[in-house]
């Protein structure tokens, strides 16, 4: 059996990705900055196969020339608030157009992921008709990366034999300690729970939408996870998708069921949202998921209440 090539491998979704391949008996080959593979205490057990260096890749796959039964795209610079658009271009943009080509001159399966940051404030809606992507506006530089990646992608005649980019919405799930505070509002309230301090939530500077009523379409990694591996193995031959459950949920809703799977009495405080993010603020996204499903994926998504049980379960055992 040919290994999967996994980039971002030793980050959150990454490493729930390689976890499952091995759970599976599906080698993989994991290229991520090499001091992410031991300095990330969440992740110690988990084997990654064969690593390779992210800035070594090219240079490694040009002298090995491996057989490879796919590559699922991960690793990417996810930070909201960078501002460098050069670097996010490099990292983002770039490093993308060189694997794609790869892909395209090995004649492999190309998965990779793309965001709900395109979307920007959700004016044209969470539809993943790929005729709306040049009308767009992400409202900060990491959504214009993927958005930039995206529209690259679609406008390309010479393509990998089956590719699929993924918007991820709100993913949450066990192994994000490392991302600080780009991790999920899931993680940051059981946190402060623990710690004997209130959950803290955003106050609505809207009309009309009560604080803690701004909503999300949060997803579980582990249904994540398993929509890429649907794309990798199916394969979907070709496209750009919402990756949601297509139900939104309030930051309420979120905080209720961290409270219940803690056992703990609800403390929750509401705080000004900052100035420097408050006009970039999305009051809701929800994932359309149509295309998904008629591309043949039917498994059901978790509930968020279900998924932070088993994430706080799990989140326990391993603290």
């Amino acid at each position: 059996m040919d290994p999967i090539l996994v980039t971002g491998a030793a980050g959150f979704i990454g490493t729930r990705f390689v976890e499952s391949c091995r759970q599976t008996g599906t080698p993989v080959i994991s290229v991520d900055q090499r001091a992410h593979f031991d300095t990330r205490p969440e992740h110690a057990a988990t084997d990654y196969g064969w690593i390779v260096d992210r800035d070594a890749l090219f240079d490694w796959l040009a002298a090995e020339r491996p057989a490879l039964a796919g590559i699922v795209h991960l690793g990417a610079c996810t930070d909201t608030t960078e501002t460098d658009e050069a670097y996010l271009t490099r990292v983002n943009v770039d490093y993308s157009k060189q694997l794609w080509r790869h892909a395209t001159s090995a004649r492999l399966p190309f998965v990779y992921a793309s965001s709900a940051a395109t979307y920007g404030d959700g004016a044209l809606g969470y539809d993943d008709d790929e005729s709306l992507t040049a009308r767009l506006v992400p409202l900060n530089a990491y959504g214009r990366s993927k958005l930039t990646f995206d529209a690259w992608a679609l406008a390309q005649t010479e393509t990998p034999p089956a590719w699929s980019g993924w918007k991820f919405f709100n993913v949450y799930g066990y192994g994000e300690r490392h991302k600080g505070r780009m991790a999920s509002v899931v993680l940051h309230a059981a946190d402060q729970l623990r710690r004997g301090e209130p959950i803290t939530l955003f106050r609505s500077h809207r009309d009309g939408i009560a604080d803690g009523h701004q909503a999300r379409d949060f997803v579980d990694v582990e249904d994540v996870v398993a929509v890429l591996r649907f794309a990798l193995e199916t394969p979907i031959r070709r496209g750009i998708y919402n990756l949601g459950t297509g139900t939104a949920r309030t930051y309420l809703d979120l905080a209720h069921a961290v409270c219940f799977s803690l056992g703990s009495a609800e403390h929750i405080e509401f705080v000004d949202t900052p100035l420097s993010i408050r006009d970039k603020y999305q009051y809701f996204t929800e994932a359309r998921i149509d295309r998904l499903r008629a591309a043949g994926y039917t498994a059901p998504f978790r509930s968020l209440e279900d998924g932070v049980a088993a994430y706080i379960s799990r989140l326990t055992i391993a603290d």
